[in-house]
């Protein structure tokens, strides 16, 4: 199966890719895109057009909490679901049959 991970380079995303990796083809989509042993190409936002056909899509990119308060809730609003409501987009127009969404982002 061809997966396309977002937040590929983030803790779950790396522990997630390392466990698939054997059995998948694995595309990511980061912020960061450092090249990852065993990925085919990790992509930035500007450039989810260019991402391959994948059969799946597991969305882990998010903001994540900041335990010293320093961000305001706004921006974890406007990165978050502005992240979220264009990956599924994305979904929306591909041939991908599964959408995983999954956030390690605390409630506050």
């Amino acid at each position: 199966m061809r997966i396309l991970i977002t937040g590929i380079n983030g803790f779950v995303g790396t522990n997630f890719t390392n466990s698939w990796l054997r059995n998948h083809k694995i595309v990511g989509l980061d912020i960061h895109q450092p090249e990852k042993e065993g990925v085919k190409r990790i992509f930035g936002w500007d450039e989810l057009g260019k991402v391959p056909p994948v059969d799946a899509i597991v969305h882990l990119a998010g903001k994540a909490h900041d335990t010293k308060n320093r961000s305001e809730a706004q921006v974890y609003f406007d990165v978050n679901t502005g992240l979220t409501q264009k990956i599924f987009d994305y979904f929306l127009q591909s041939d991908a049959r599964t959408f995983i969404f999954f956030s390690s982002v605390k409630a506050a």
